[in-house]
């Protein structure tokens, strides 16, 4: 009987790879932020790039599975195109608030989407508004006042700040067509609609750009389309199938950090003392904020 309580407490080791395969699929994406500022590209050029190469990826991948691609109707059609127009929005403005402050700025302020969640969804989905999840949306907004050196458009900091609200926002509003559209069809297929549709709405632009391309923008393109979005995206996906959505929310939660490391690291790009501070309190909101919704999730299951 001893052995086997030492035998079930060992840690599993698929529960150990679904958690270091997280881990590698958040460093991917949070690799991305750094490519958006290196890359001397405009930001809809970057975005473009990105969603074309992710979603021939994802095309590729769909097809070598052999599953069905098709929506059950026209509303489901419109709903994904939405999505895809939503998320080419917010790629853009993701990239424009990078290349306009930091990366610290750009991932930080992306961090307080669950600030327009907390006013969104209820709206959309006809909930009760918590109120826990009210107060954690008021210390997101602290957190955000905070990251903003002055209210001057003059500073380049305070425009990154409210690109990368915007980049938020749009990031909010994608969130509710996934949970619809995620409830409907696998996660791969609803991706490969978004993607296709943002690359479609973005190739005009990409096209028509008359910055020159160099060869490494090309290439970190391809690195930022394939391997940070596709690639890491299919990850993410296989292992939260394994872990606790309340994990991978906590484990998401470090894509800032990661972002900020590797803009140290890569970029030398050293955060102020406001930007570390604001960006902690807006971290600590959106993880307890998620927590919160991951026990409103499980107090819904059970009853």
């Amino acid at each position: 009987m001893r052995r086997c309580k030492e035998q079930s407490s060992a840690p599993d080791p698929v529960y150990r790879r679904s958690i270091l395969t997280l881990h590698g699929a958040v460093m991917l994406f949070g690799l991305s932020a750094v490519l958006g500022q290196w890359i001397s590209l405009p930001a809809v050029c970057i975005a473009g790039g990105r969603v074309i190469c992710s979603s021939l990826a994802l095309l590729a991948f769909a097809r070598i599975r052999k599953g069905p691609l098709s929506l059950r109707c026209l509303r489901d059609y419109a709903l994904a195109a939405g999505a895809g127009a939503v998320l080419a929005i917010h790629w853009t403005t993701f990239f424009l608030s990078i290349q306009t402050s930091s990366v610290a700025v750009g991932t930080i302020t992306f961090a307080a989407f669950p600030l327009f969640l907390t006013v969104l969804e209820p709206l959309v989905f006809r909930e009760a508004v918590r109120g826990r999840s009210v107060l954690w949306a008021c210390v997101l907004v602290l957190g955000v006042g905070i990251t903003i050196p002055e209210f001057s458009l003059e500073n380049p900091v305070t425009v990154g700040v409210l690109w990368g609200l915007v980049s938020s926002l749009s990031y909010g509003v994608l969130s509710l067509f996934n949970r619809y559209l995620s409830g409907r069809y696998p996660a791969n297929v609803v991706c490969l609609y978004e993607q296709a549709t943002a690359a479609v709405l973005l190739l005009p632009a990409v096209l028509v750009s008359d910055v020159p391309w160099r060869i490494q923008d090309a290439a970190a393109i391809g690195v930022l389309g394939f391997a940070c979005t596709a690639f890491a995206h299919s990850l993410y996906v296989s292992a939260q199938r394994r872990v606790k959505a309340q994990t991978a929310g906590i484990i998401s939660g470090m894509e800032t950090v990661y972002a900020v490391l590797y803009a140290m690291l890569f970029l030398g790009e050293m955060p102020s003392t406001r930007e570390w501070l604001g960006g902690g309190v807006i971290l600590c909101a959106a993880l307890a904020n998620s927590l919160g919704r991951e026990e409103q999730v499980t107090e819904k299951n059970r009853s």
